[in-house]
């Protein structure tokens, strides 16, 4: 009988904690009902650098949870995702992205997302971008005009004959338009987050997109988000300017630093790797006139990228009379705890390393 006793008195107890605030027992006050606990929203980054941006925000707003897809320290030119990250995309609402095709590996998965009613929101794109490597072309042009006449019209023709017989009629066809769409996707720099200004505007446009999905307080934190980041280039453009105006000369190992250059007053020798992405190879009279530059200016030192060692940098510096090679934080900001776990914090660092090698 006590055995059945207490498991009618379990059942009761398991009766009255079902019923609801409406039901009550005549010896205890009504329960008040709760409000619902705030809805959590995932949010999708491609990259660190966005992961750092989207997760600031979130944490202003209080409500949002950021899936950073790439890793600390992945080079974003050579990312392959998992297929868990995959379904992470397909899942996804909403993914902050940089764009310009930077993120290679992700473009058809972000542009199926998109088809499907998902927002994908490329901050490089934001404002205009810049063309890719115009001191490149500059260089480009003059080198072409110089071997133009040195080979006389006979022997170009002759080169243009054996190119189209290797390649044939078929092949070009087939490669054709594949090609062309592929070079014009690839016309502008997608590093535009080594402007600081410009990523403050982005993340601005950002918070309109993010306050239409989830709410006016997302506007409102990215424009706080926004004023720290115009508040650290304040700082930064102060640092820089420790260096004299006859040393804002950068060599680097890939064309990385199109936007920093032309923002905060810099002037490109020359890289190493030739385009944007650090896969490119480059030749060896690329190199050799690199490091012909490299000693008719005086330069002393090279910037290279922490995640990313380079060692044709190294053979540069090398070759160039043993130039330091000072790295940078290019695609990746730092581990959480360092000098360089923000967005904010990596510029900084970036521009006191610099500063530290030109500004003597």
């Amino acid at each position: 009988m006590k055995f059945l006793a207490m498991t009618s008195l379990a059942l009761g107890t398991l009766v009255l904690s079902s019923c609801t605030a409406e039901t009550s027992s005549p010896d205890t006050e009504p329960e008040t009902a709760q409000a619902p606990a705030p809805e959590v929203r995932t949010l999708a980054a491609t990259t660190t650098i966005m992961g750092s941006i989207a997760n600031q925000i979130g944490q202003c707003a209080g409500t949002t949870e950021v899936e950073v897809l790439m890793p600390l320290g992945v080079d974003p030119h050579d990312y392959q995702p998992s297929s868990a990250q995959l379904a992470t995309i397909a899942e996804s609402g909403l993914v902050v992205a940089n764009g310009l095709q930077l993120e290679e590996s992700l473009v058809e998965p972000l542009e199926e997302l998109e088809s499907e009613g998902g927002i994908v929101f490329r901050m490089a794109e934001v404002g205009t971008p810049l063309p890719f490597g115009g001191h490149d072309d500059e260089h480009g042009d003059e080198h072409g005009d110089e071997h133009g006449d040195e080979l006389g019209e006979e022997e170009h023709d002759e080169l243009d004959e054996e190119e189209h017989d290797e390649h044939g009629e078929e092949e070009h066809d087939e490669h054709g338009e594949e090609e062309h769409d592929e070079h014009a996707h690839g016309a502008f720099d997608p590093h535009f987050w080594l402007d600081m200004n410009r990523v403050a505007e982005a993340t601005d446009a950002l918070g309109t997109v993010l306050g239409d999905q989830y709410g006016e307080e997302f506007v409102d934190c990215a424009s706080e988000v926004a004023d720290t980041i115009r508040s650290a280039e304040t700082e930064m453009i102060e640092i820089l300017s420790a260096i004299p105006d006859q040393k804002r000369v950068l060599v680097t190992d890939h064309d990385a630093l199109g936007y920093f250059a032309e923002r905060y007053d810099f002037d490109i020798a020359g890289v190493v790797i030739p385009g944007g992405s650090t896969l490119a190879e480059a030749s060896s009279q690329d190199l050799a006139a690199l490091v012909q530059e490299i000693e008719n200016r005086g330069l002393e030192v090279m910037f290279g990228n922490f995640h990313v060692p380079s060692d044709l940098l190294d053979a540069v510096a090398e070759e160039s009379g043993g130039l330091n090679v000072v790295p940078l934080y290019i695609g990746s900001i730092g581990e959480p705890g360092s000098e360089q776990e923000t967005y904010q914090d990596m510029m900084l660092f970036n521009a006191r390393q610099i500063a530290a090698a030109l500004g003597n």
